[in-house]
């Protein structure tokens, strides 16, 4: 588990690349430019790992795109001390930057041997969650509601009302909606029955599925 001057200098120009490409929060460019995105990859993919791309990991999921990454936390527009709920733990590494950004990370993981994987390696990398959960997405998570921000990371057919449900009145649900393609789309809670929608897009995910596997 090494973070050379090499990696260093490649995460530089990763970042470099999504300023230009629009990201503006110099919080969110800040975090990217210091996890060691190489290390959430399998070896194969080390020379790639600070490309502006998706690659595979376990269990059929993929690490999203590093711009992917950076727009969807900058649409989350948190604050240190936030409560923030992750649908998709994945491989840790859009944890890892909510952690970095000082928020208190609930994430839920559908695939168990992802959440084994991430659960023992994420806090090696001195990355805690407040909680990292094996369940399912769908259902966000009631018992610690209202969150400050909701992240999904994954694409939404429709938009889970459970997590709509579980937003702070002014909190913010970031979704990529749609089956094929998605569309990136931001809930604000204006108030406990009304939320405006803004969207942003489009974006590939890997499909957010139901239950646990």
């Amino acid at each position: 588990m090494t973070d050379t001057f090499k990696h260093k200098g490649l995460r530089q120009k990763l970042v470099e690349t999504l300023r230009t490409k629009g990201i503006q929060s110099e919080p969110v460019l800040k975090a990217i430019g210091k996890i060691p995105r190489h290390l959430f990859m399998d070896s194969g993919f080390l020379d790639h790992a600070y490309q502006d791309k998706a690659f595979p990991i376990a269990a059929d999921q993929t690490i999203s795109q590093p711009y992917t990454v950076a727009f969807q936390t900058e649409l989350m527009a948190v604050k240190k001390g936030d409560k923030v709920l992750e649908i998709g733990t994945g491989s840790g590494y859009q944890t890892a930057v909510l952690c970095e950004l000082g928020v208190r990370v609930y994430s839920i993981e559908r695939q168990q041997e992802l959440f084994k994987k991430t659960s023992k390696f994420l806090p090696k990398l001195g990355y805690r969650a407040k909680k990292l959960i094996f369940g399912d997405g769908y259902k966000g998570l009631p018992e610690e509601a209202p969150f400050d921000s909701i992240i999904v990371t994954a694409g939404a057919p429709l938009v889970p009302k459970a997590l709509l449900a579980q937003l702070k009145i002014g909190g913010r649900l970031v979704i990529p909606v749609g089956d094929e393609t998605q569309i990136m789309t931001l809930f604000i809670r204006t108030a406990p029955k009304s939320f405006e929608k803004h969207e942003y897009g489009e974006f590939r995910f890997v499909p957010l599925l139901e239950d646990k596997n």
